[in-house]
């Protein structure tokens, strides 16, 4: 972008520079065993690596991928009843019958909930000067770290790639290595289990643009404090905050809005010392007293871990007490263990509840267990387990990288044919994206599939052909497979 030079020139004269040092030093190397991976006979392997990911499934009985043709088989037989995938959350039930009914494009979106490669609207970096979706890697204080442009946060389609599916087994795998054990846990800590409930608050607004959900949707690994939420926290990202804010609210959550949109993910976890946050005019109700409690937004919630949505408990955790401090918030008592809490928060789980309506006078592990089937019973959520580690988003609306190997049909995401890769990346004019918002892929001209409206315009980032080329060394020469 800032030379204007074809990046394949770029690359081939790093490559000889580098090679040329490397044999200067002396090193002896088997350049036969070369790979570059933006060479079309490297990516069409990266290409089909994709491929095999977007044509499988994660079945959770068996621990593993399977080809998306075994859900299909099990959708025919019995539609979802004996179905236990890594999936998205908003998966819909159904019969065999209703499968069998189902038109080919709406069997399609179902199936994208389960592929280990799918679309969603995710929230992402977006760098509108480099006109691309950046890694929270590549962004330092707000800006990128290439050509420090300012980087906002932005909710985009962006295809990504299923990786929580193996959070279980790569945790297991830690204790089959042998690494030294702060690497292993630092690793345990990126992966981030938590065990704890899915609760649901239904909201009362005078928004009447609310249809459904009517609630909001909460992970928490504190079910036993429920009793003392005396607020609710949401991304600032969240869908519901446009409907939830009042007018009278509207411009401030606007203005903390357009803030947050300037700091990144890892900025926004980094900052445990400000406080700042702004209220919607919205209430959710306690399900299990029935109490009113207010909505807020503030940018330590991420909408993408969880639910994006925290239940606030200022008794029990520090920051929501520092929350409620500084906004004049409710700070109520759960525990006949808690101290100090004038001071600061206490989340001891000693003692026995109070001002805890069914639990009251329990244990943290009676409680926790008598709350989890009172959930159950009355239809407001569920014991679940979560995890820190997200799903990869796996598109770059920039030109240098393979092309995804997917062409759309009415909106719908197919597979170009096996036979027809590589798909090659075409020739553009300029690298920037078009005058229209789309990818510098949009600039190609005749770079049409034949059965469908057009190819995937994003492509592939950095990682897609280095991750495997290790494994590509030794035989790199391989056309055929």
């Amino acid at each position: 972008i800032q030379t204007g030079q074809h990046p394949s020139i770029t690359t081939e004269d790093n490559i000889a520079t580098y090679r040329a040092q490397l044999d200067r030093i002396g090193f002896s190397f088997d350049w036969s065993r070369e790979v570059r991976t933006s060479e079309p006979g490297y990516y069409k392997w990266t290409q089909w690596i994709f491929m095999q990911l977007f044509n499988s499934w994660y079945n959770k009985d068996t621990d593993r991928a399977e080809p998306i043709t075994l859900l299909i088989e099990k959708f025919n037989a019995s539609g979802t009843a004996d179905v236990n995938a890594a999936c998205d959350e908003e998966v819909i039930g159904f019969m065999p019958s209703d499968w069998a009914n189902f038109t080919e494009a709406e069997k399609l979106a179902e199936l994208l909930k389960y592929r280990l490669t799918y679309l969603r609207e995710s929230t992402v970096n977006w760098c509108p000067a480099l006109g691309t979706v950046l890694a929270n890697d590549e962004v330092k204080d707000g800006f990128s770290e290439r050509g420090g442009y300012p980087v906002e946060q932005k909710k985009m389609m962006q295809w990504s790639m299923r990786i929580t599916a193996y959070a279980d087994r790569l945790l297991r795998g830690l204790d089959t290595i042998d690494w030294p054990e702060p690497v292993k846990e630092m690793q345990r800590n990126w992966i981030g289990k938590s065990v704890g409930a899915s609760i649901k608050f239904p909201l009362q607004t005078p928004n009447a643009q609310l249809q459904t959900p009517n609630y909001i949707e909460v992970f928490t690994t504190r079910a036993d404090t429920v009793y003392g939420v005396s607020f609710l926290v949401l991304a600032p990202e969240h869908e519901l905050v446009s409907v939830l804010t009042t007018l009278s609210e509207q411009q401030n959550i606007d203005a903390y809005i357009a803030t947050t949109k300037k700091k990144s993910e890892l900025d926004r976890m980094a900052d445990t010392k400000s406080v700042s946050g702004a209220f919607t005019g919205s209430y959710a109700i306690n399900p299990f007293n029935n109490e009113l409690i207010p909505i807020w937004i503030a940018d330590y919630v991420l909408a993408g871990y969880g639910t994006g949505a925290v239940m606030a408990v200022p008794s029990g955790d520090q920051r929501d007490w520092l929350f409620a401090t500084h906004f004049g918030l409710p700070i109520v008592q759960v525990s006949d263990a808690q101290v100090d809490l004038d001071v600061q928060a206490d989340p001891t789980k000693e003692g026995r509840y109070i001002n805890s309506g069914i639990i009251n006078g329990l244990t943290y592990k009676e409680a926790v267990h008598k709350l989890n089937a009172w959930l159950e019973e009355n239809g407001a959520g569920r014991a679940k387990v979560n995890f820190r580690m997200r799903d990869a988003i796996f598109g770059r609306q920039r030109y240098w990288g393979e092309p995804i190997p997917v062409y759309y049909k009415e909106g719908i995401p197919y597979l170009v044919k096996e036979e027809e890769l590589p798909l090659v990346l075409p020739e553009i004019d300029k690298y920037l994206p078009t005058e229209t918002g789309e990818p510098p892929l949009g600039r190609a001209e005749d770079w049409i599939p034949k059965n469908g409206d057009n190819y995937e315009l994003s492509t592939m980032p950095g990682w897609a052909g280095s991750s495997w080329y290790w494994f590509r060394y030794m035989d790199a020469q391989n056309n055929t497979e």
